[in-house]
């Protein structure tokens, strides 16, 4: 079993870059197939879930071609069965993205039901909803969701929450639906953008993406393109804050400053300086960082998929904090890690009120999920000693070279396998 060891006390300094969005990617990979001609999709980040997403696209007939790390081509002409087996929905839930894709193309889509992250409930019934008033009958039969369709017709759809996985799935079969399809408390997150502009640029008619209301003008067919995906918010917004909790002064490069907003409005209260560029944004914390409150929201709010990444620092800070989790209800788990490593928190329902510590001391952890494990790496990093962090898996299924990156930083980090390698590493870092 792979592991993370880290060795803490290091400001992280300089710059890194960062790669293309992987929620972006996912949905946009499974809308490539929605053409009969080859598609070429660059800055696709080199990560687990991307590997599992694109094995899934070959299963079903599709031709793949890896160009080389952040390129792929994608032919979606030779597919020949419409049915996405378990094993690639429980590795990554965002295969349900082909059931869109597959309906709006074909009429027909047999998805397994979805798994991934275990951060809560993560209902698909505003998924189904949506497919049913297109005019698709869906049912659940065998572990499956089986939708088909004679036709898709344009609708006026109001979903009854905010999702963003509901939003892209539905947008992406309505793109070839008949007629107008106006969908409304839709989410309005960077990737639901960049898969609109993604199709299109294939030929799709979709305006309003970004905003409450999104209206598509379904068409017969996609054409082929070229695209370059956005770069990743999370990504960008962990580094962030792994220079906040080091007292590091970093710069992330390749990003979007608008899509982070809310991470820069809350690295600002907490004390920490913020210099934004055309394509960059620079953070940099001196001394010991001051509580806030935080609470996640749909974009433009605060994200759920930087809460752990800010509950770290919190943990560090001056006075007490508290987070708001409204998002997802299991997100907490990594609280019960941090306490190994002296981090004071109590957790009542949905919020979690820290008491900052001065100094985190070196454990052994466990990554609970993506996020979670991410921000575990950044505690280490700011820690006392010697922290090993296990299941890193769930860190790789959403970080690119995560390592490499904080070495390239100045952090003490390294993958090791077995205990020879650990002691290895103690001995090198003293």
């Amino acid at each position: 079993m792979e592991q993370y060891i880290i060795k803490g006390g290091n400001p992280l300094v300089g710059e890194v870059e960062i790669g293309g969005a992987k929620n972006a990617a996912l949905a946009i990979l499974a809308a490539a197939i929605m053409t009969n001609e080859t598609v070429l999709i660059e800055n696709l980040p080199d990560v687990n879930d991307i590997n599992v997403m694109l094995e899934a696209i070959s299963e079903i007939g599709a031709v793949v071609q890896r160009i080389d790390r952040h390129t792929v081509k994608i032919n979606g002409s030779t597919i020949g069965d419409f049915s996405i087996e378990y094993d690639y929905i429980k590795k990554i839930r965002a295969s349900y993205y082909l059931l869109g894709a597959l309906l709006g193309k074909y009429k027909r889509a047999e998805v397994a039901l979805p798994g991934g992250c275990n951060i809560g409930s993560r209902p698909i019934d505003q998924h189904l909803k949506g497919f049913r008033a297109l005019g698709a009958d869906v049912d659940i039969e065998h572990g499956k969701i089986v939708a088909e369709a004679e036709y898709l017709r344009g609708t006026h759809l109001y979903f009854d929450v905010v999702s963003v996985g509901a939003t892209i799935n539905v947008m992406m079969a309505a793109a070839m639906s008949e007629g107008l399809t106006i969908m409304e408390n839709v989410a309005k997150e960077p990737h639901v953008v960049d898969v609109a502009n993604f199709l299109n640029s294939m030929g799709a008619n979709i305006r309003g993406a970004g905003t409450d209301v999104i209206k598509i003008r379904g068409v017969h067919s996609l054409h082929k393109t070229e695209y370059s995906i956005i770069p990743d918010q999370i990504e960008a917004g962990t580094f962030m804050f792994a220079a906040a909790a080091t007292k590091g002064d970093v710069t992330v490069m390749n990003v979007i400053p608008k899509h982070l907003d809310a991470t820069i409005s809350k690295l600002i209260d907490i004390g920490c300086e913020v210099e934004e560029f055309d394509d960059a944004v620079r953070v940099v914390a001196k001394g010991r960082l001051r509580s806030t409150q935080v609470k996640t929201l749909p974009y433009p709010g605060y994200p759920t998929d930087m809460q752990p990444q800010i509950g770290v620092v919190l943990a560090l800070a001056k006075g007490t904090s508290t987070i708001t989790e409204s998002i997802f209800e299991n997100r907490f788990k990594y609280l019960g890690e941090l306490a190994r490593m002296g981090a004071q928190a109590k957790v009542e329902g949905n919020s979690a009120t820290i008491e900052g510590i001065e100094k985190f001391s070196g454990a052994r952890v466990s990554a609970p999920d993506l996020r979670a494990g991410a921000a575990l790496c950044i505690a280490g990093l700011a820690a006392d000693g010697i922290t090993i962090v296990d299941d890193i898996v769930y860190i790789q299924r959403g970080y690119e070279r995560f390592e490499e990156k904080l070495r390239s930083l100045g952090g003490m980090i390294e993958k090791v396998t077995n205990e020879k390698e650990i002691q290895k590493f103690k001995l090198k870092v003293g």
